[in-house]
């Protein structure tokens, strides 16, 4: 799509007025074809992009005009600049203050929220830019401690590679000319780098409150416990027991909670899911990545509900970006993929959660055998006439086909075959008792074969278990009912009743669904109904639930068709 040159030329001279009239004709030039290009990257709302040769100059984000890294690199004037250690940049998610170079003549001075560059030692090339997270006068104040800038664009990231990836130019950096800087380098040797991303992350680890803490400590403790696995099992888990004996309950489920939190973000979540239901994200993800023999429970933790745990998520530890896309739903919108904490996190060995909880269920295996189901149909009195002949009586429960073996020999034993149309049978005396009403006596006089019993007579149903005598009962045989309720003002809860027709223990099924979902259970008495137990569980598990009885069904279930 074209885009008005003379707009986006006014546009950009008033967010960036140290262009001059020159600048800003070599950087966007009349007679060139200029497009503009919506996407949706790294955010839940559009972002439109200026190209010009292919190679994305500025992009609009919530009504804000920004440079890409190749006009800053032609300009690398253009914005007040940060300097950063090389180590620090390959870790960039938001830049911390203690990983900003002081330069001696002083930070720039920038106010919260303005746009900044961010270069490394030795080379003048931007190489990333964001908005300013505090003013450089608090910068001091903070004691070059907390968060500097958030970024929003760097070399290297998807919108650098929608341009012709060339690499930053070398720039000069006026700090680092003469002697002064190539003693300074000298000076800072890999360990001393390897301390400046230390403290980075360390700062942005320590910026939430003591709650926060707590669970940061306790996820290092968690990765310091796995790495004394490797090297010694059976004194790890021992100390990993201890531990958690000198830890509150509530503390430990906190920092499980971070430990699936930031597993799920780097091993399950693409980006191509965002933006992603925040509940589908606890359920599909984050359960799946607690480790086995735990069970994930936000009620348990400090923070108490999904909502406050992923706003200090967002707040605190600045590793996602939640938003409320519709009316009550939220989602995340955004993964800051190059957190230092995100990035330092190492990925657990993975356990078969699923398999565990089909096969054991928390308690035991699910060990069932289907019953053998079979529709029967009891002989009413006033169809009894029509089975005297085969010698059953009323209230004899007979198979579809031994019904079907009667009337056929009752038709051709009295010749009551039509002759004209084989797919009706002429009404006798007998059959008019007993299939027709007194106004049909006179205007009916044959009937079609379908119509003669089978939905005349009483439907049963025997179930037979294995090893166990046959059970028949009247009616139809009732369906395992699954529904969804509402309990308080937005709170859904599950409920799932009849297992025990088809032999399922109400509370096995409810341990395994709970393993899985990663949310309580309880059972009720149903009223009214003896021996009949309901099962319910916390959320809209609906598609849960079919998964887990498809799955029984597929692997253990047999031919149990009426689920």
């Amino acid at each position: 799509m074209l885009v008005s040159r003379r707009k986006l030329k006014a546009d950009v001279s008033a967010a960036f007025p140290s262009l001059s009239a020159d600048e800003l004709s070599e950087l966007i030039p009349n007679k060139e074809e200029l497009n503009v290009v919506k996407i949706y990257a790294h955010k839940g709302e559009a972002v439109t992009v200026y190209v010009l040769h292919k190679k994305p100059l500025f992009f609009e984000l919530e009504k804000r005009l920004y440079p890409t890294v190749y006009v800053l690199w032609r300009y690398p004037n253009l914005l007040p600049t940060f300097r950063t250690w090389p180590p620090v940049f390959k870790l960039i998610g938001n830049l911390m203050l203690p990983g900003v170079v002081v330069p001696s003549s002083g930070l720039p001075d920038v106010k919260q929220g303005d746009c900044c560059a961010v270069t490394v030692v030795s080379n003048g090339a931007p190489v990333a830019l964001g908005t300013a997270a505090v003013s450089s006068a608090e910068m001091y104040s903070l004691g070059m401690k907390g968060r500097g800038l958030c970024v929003l664009h760097t070399y290297m990231d998807y919108l650098w590679a929608f341009g012709d990836k060339s690499g930053p130019p070398s720039l000069p950096d006026a700090e680092s000319e003469g002697q002064e800087v190539d003693e300074v380098e000298d000076d800072i040797n890999e360990k001393e780098e390897d301390d400046v991303v230390e403290k980075c992350v360390e700062e942005q680890e320590s910026s939430g409150e003591s709650a926060m803490n707590r669970t940061c400590s306790g996820v290092e403790e968690l990765r310091l416990a796995e790495k004394e696995e490797e090297k010694d099992e059976k004194g790890s888990e021992k100390e990993e027991e201890n531990q958690d004996d000198q830890k509150t309950p509530q503390e430990i489920m906190d920092a499980l909670l971070l430990r699936c939190f930031l597993h799920a973000l780097k091993s399950k979540v693409k980006k191509s899911e965002l933006p992603l239901l925040t509940s589908t994200f606890l359920r599909i993800h984050m359960f799946s990545c607690c480790p086995s023999g735990k069970q994930l429970d936000i009620k348990k933790s400090s923070y108490k509900k999904l909502s406050k745990f992923l706003q200090v998520m967002q707040q605190q530890h600045h590793l996602v970006r939640v938003k409320e896309l519709t009316k009550g739903v939220e989602s995340i919108v955004e993964v800051d993929w190059k957190n230092p904490e995100l990035r330092s996190f190492s990925i657990p060995e993975e356990t078969d959660v699923e398999a565990a909880v089909v096969q054991d269920g928390g308690e035991g295996e699910i060990t069932y055998r289907p019953p053998e189901i079979t529709t029967l149909y009891s002989v009413p009195a006033r169809l009894e006439p029509l089975f005297l002949d085969a010698n059953k009586r009323k209230g004899t429960t007979l198979h579809a086909a031994e019904v079907r073996s009667i009337i056929t020999e009752y038709v051709k034993k009295n010749e009551l075959v039509d002759e004209n149309n084989k797919n009706y049978v002429t009404i006798n005396p007998t059959l008019c008792d007993c299939l027709l009403e007194k106004s049909e006596y006179q205007e009916v006089e044959s009937l079609k074969w379908d119509d003669l019993t089978m939905g005349r007579m009483q439907e049963s149903y025997q179930v037979v278990f294995p090893g166990q005598a046959s059970i028949i009962k009247k009616g139809h045989i009732e369906p395992i009912d699954i529904s969804v309720a509402s309990r308080g003002s937005n709170k859904k809860v599950t409920l799932i009743k009849n297992l025990e027709v088809y032999g399922l223990d109400p509370a096995v099924v409810a341990t395994a669904l709970q393993h899985r979902v990663q949310a309580s259970s309880v059972l009720h008495q149903i009223p009214g109904a003896k021996d009949k137990v309901l099962v319910q569980i916390q959320g809209n598990q609906i598609h849960q639930v079919g998964n887990l009885l498809l799955e029984l069904k597929v692997s253990q279930f047999g031919k149990l068709q009426k689920l």
